[in-house]
């Protein structure tokens, strides 16, 4: 007699980012859109501390950031990115900063043959808010009024990064073809 296998059905997920080298906010939501974790991943630069050059220092800040979201995805079984795109620098240093996060996403994204989405800051405010202007704590108190189960740290700087990041995921909700197909499939 011939056993049947059974496999365990493990839930997919999805990962949305608020990007950033100081505090990349990242929230991992069900397909249809519960959220599961959440939080904030803090790099600081340490070049003068490690006396070590600032490239060495930018390498080590993404190595700690490519790592953790690596570690989230597997964790999670995570199917689908969505991110917010960075945009405007006011410097040399900034500007190599945003370059670093959209190729972090990316990378991840196609070294992991999993899709993903990005929108703009002003997507995210605007679905929102209704509005283009808008403060951090504005946003965070539209978004604790739409994802009510977030466990919300009470530090600024994270529940910030954290509010940003779901923005992203309320505007993917509303206006991506793939979201809508992957809540359809999850029912």
């Amino acid at each position: 007699m011939e056993r049947t296998k059974f496999r365990a059905i493990v839930p997919t997920h999805i990962l949305t980012n608020d990007p950033s080298f100081t505090a990349w906010g990242w929230a991992v939501l069900t397909r249809s859109g519960i959220v599961v974790d959440c939080g904030c991943i803090k790099t600081v630069p340490e070049q003068k501390k490690r006396r070590i050059r600032k490239s060495d220092d930018t390498e080590r800040r993404i190595s700690e950031i490519v790592h953790t979201l690596l570690s989230l995805i597997k964790k999670y079984n995570v199917v689908y990115i969505l991110s917010e795109a960075p945009h405007g620098s006011q410097n040399a240093s900034a500007a190599v900063m945003i370059g670093a996060c959209v190729g972090i996403v990316q990378s991840i994204a196609d070294v992991l043959d999993i899709g993903v989405e990005f929108y703009s800051e002003g997507d995210s405010k605007k679905n929102t808010l209704g509005k283009l202007s808008a403060t951090k704590n504005e946003m965070v108190q539209a978004i604790q009024k739409v994802y009510t189960t977030v466990k919300w740290s009470g530090i600024k700087y994270v529940d910030e990064a954290v509010a940003d990041a779901l923005a992203v995921h309320y505007v993917a909700s509303r206006f991506s073809s793939t979201m809508k197909m992957m809540r359809i499939n999850e029912k």
